[in-house]
């Protein structure tokens, strides 16, 4: 190898390594725990990482072992042992160790389905092409809302999911607080997790689901309970109607046809509830950022943004008054 080729290798090495550490941490980590349960799994990879390294190292042994030269054979029973201690014994041992370690594991990775904790608060998550609904129940007085693409939790408290789909498989994962588990058509699967610490999460669907598959995620933001609270009343209240031109537009353009705004609008279900939007992070489940701009291109042609979206295009409607539908979306606080 030459100077110049060892030097191309130690300058690339820094940026390898960096690459590979940036990956251990982030709102979308497994490998930075952010809830009980994915404390458990990581330390379920941490030993298997450490069982294999184990086992990687005897295999390494035994093979530099054998370049070794060599004055006398083995012995064919010496041969016979060291197969047996080496190949079968030493790693069976280990692997048996991490199946007990992971069945071990189980019942702390889905505690309330083993019923080891009391029964948590539940949300409703349903996913759809390509969007997430999430309903809150109704607590301590506050009522049931629906909202869409962003939750929000209460840190240190055990929440369970009643995962279902309104069209096609989609899969529940928030890399940083759980293990994931599939939405199928027709079925209520139920997923608890406990959040351990305060944050933006961010959490893909893991379970390729048609065109915009890519472009279906959800942020999830784990809050002090005085903060959570404080946000359900807030989610839980309707929208004034105040009257403006952008609200008329609203109306009148057939949008609160599939989009609820409580207070102001009829109930819709049959696109994302739009009540306090302006508070959300994104648009279209984390395709674009929440801004006007942004707002009125996914109402002018929703496709060219997110590729097989259900809603329609209105690129009929003049530029001025997407604006100022656009303007009013943005005072839903």
């Amino acid at each position: 190898m030459t100077n110049c080729s060892k030097r191309k290798i130690s300058g690339h090495l820094p940026i390898a390594v960096s690459l590979v550490l940036a990956g251990c941490t982030g709102s979308q980590s497994t490998l930075d725990p952010a809830g009980q349960e994915a404390a458990e799994v990581h330390h379920l990879f941490v030993v298997m990482v450490i069982g294999g390294g184990f086992i990687w190292l005897a295999v390494i042994g035994l093979l530099l072992h054998s370049c070794r030269g060599q004055r006398q054979t083995w012995s064919e029973e010496g041969a016979g042992r060291l197969i047996a201690w080496g190949g079968v014994a030493f790693p069976g041992v280990v692997l048996f160790a991490l199946l007990v370690y992971a069945v071990w594991l189980m019942p702390s990775v889905r505690p309330w389905l083993a019923r080891t904790v009391p029964e948590p608060t539940q949300i409703e998550v349903t996913g759809e092409q390509f969007w997430w609904r999430i309903r809150y129940p109704a607590e301590d007085g506050v009522a049931g809302f629906e909202t869409s693409n962003e939750l929000r939790l209460p840190v240190g408290e055990r929440v369970a999911f009643s995962l279902r789909a309104a069209d096609v498989i989609h899969s529940f994962w928030i890399p940083s607080l759980g293990g994931k588990m599939d939405m199928i058509p027709g079925r209520t699967n139920v997923l608890s997790l406990l959040p351990t610490r305060t944050g933006v999460f961010k959490a893909p669907c893991a379970e390729f689901c048609g065109t915009s598959h890519t472009y279906m995620a959800f942020s999830v933001v784990v809050m002090e309970r005085e903060a959570y609270d404080d946000w359900r009343r807030k989610q839980a209240s309707g929208h004034q109607p105040e009257g403006s031109e952008g609200e008329r537009l609203f109306i009148h353009h057939g949008c609160a046809a599939c989009h609820s705004v409580r207070g102001t609008t009829p109930v819709a279900a049959l696109g994302p509830d739009l009540t306090h939007f302006a508070e959300r992070e994104t648009v279209g489940a984390g395709t674009l950022a929440n801004t006007r701009e942004n707002v009125g291109r996914f109402i002018r042609d929703p496709s060219a943004i997110k590729p097989g979206a259900q809603m329609p295009a209105f690129d009929m409607v003049p530029q001025g008054e997407i604006a100022a539908i656009s303007e009013f979306l943005a005072g839903l606080r």
